[in-house]
């Protein structure tokens, strides 16, 4: 299994390839599967994202099967059946990188600043335990100059959310800790840009990475 920083690297030649795609084409060119499809998966890279159907990570990472090992949910939160996941994926295939991958525009934050902003009692149970898992990081932005720029606030709620999350995976799993400590395992946060298609990874990634093989 390749390090972290090496598979950090290939995403981001895969990134760019799809970029490169968006510009080329009125719609992003997708690989026909190569058969016969693979009995196994050895996943170079743990992707958390997001469920929004604009965000789908082989396409934005320009992979094919078995290549990652996808965790979506919406807001791209970290509760225990997402923490087990990354664990059984870092420990059983040896993956070495886990991102953590949110969106601009993202529903669920503004779903959870309409529920700061109002009282949002109509909302489900289990809708508002994902509110409930967004809340903490965004909410101190309330109470900054943002809360008069509501743009501007979304975009850096996207990003607390996103850094919440990674920290939440470093800090929160004795599994996850002794693997970042003793075999290398990366943990870092990127944003996904719905307007240009690049992904940025702004949050635990190193200044420099490996060049992408």
């Amino acid at each position: 299994m390749i390090s972290g920083q090496e598979a950090l690297a290939r995403l981001r030649a895969g990134n760019r390839a799809f970029v490169a795609s968006l510009r080329a084409t009125a719609a992003p060119r997708t690989q026909p599967p190569q058969l016969p499809l693979p009995e196994t998966q050895r996943p170079f890279a743990i992707v958390l994202g997001c469920s929004d159907a604009r965000v789908p990570a082989e396409l934005v990472f320009g992979q094919g099967f078995g290549d990652l090992f996808v965790i979506r949910v919406a807001g791209n939160i970290v509760a225990p059946s997402q923490v087990g996941s990354v664990e059984f994926a870092a420990a059983r295939f040896g993956t070495r990188l886990a991102v953590v991958l949110g969106h601009t525009q993202c529903g669920a934050i503004a779903a959870t600043l309409e529920e700061l902003r109002q009282d949002a009692s109509h909302q489900s149970p289990n809708l508002r335990s994902i509110v409930d898992r967004i809340r903490p990081a965004i909410e101190p932005l309330l109470d900054t100059p943002l809360e008069q720029e509501p743009e501007a606030l979304a975009a850096r709620a996207v990003r607390a959310n996103i850094r919440s999350a990674a920290d939440h995976l470093r800090h929160g799993s004795e599994v996850l800790e002794r693997l970042v400590e003793r075999d290398g395992l990366l943990i870092v946060g990127a944003e996904y840009c719905l307007e240009t298609g690049v992904v940025d990874f702004f949050d635990g990634a190193p200044t420099t990475a490996v060049t992408s093989l």
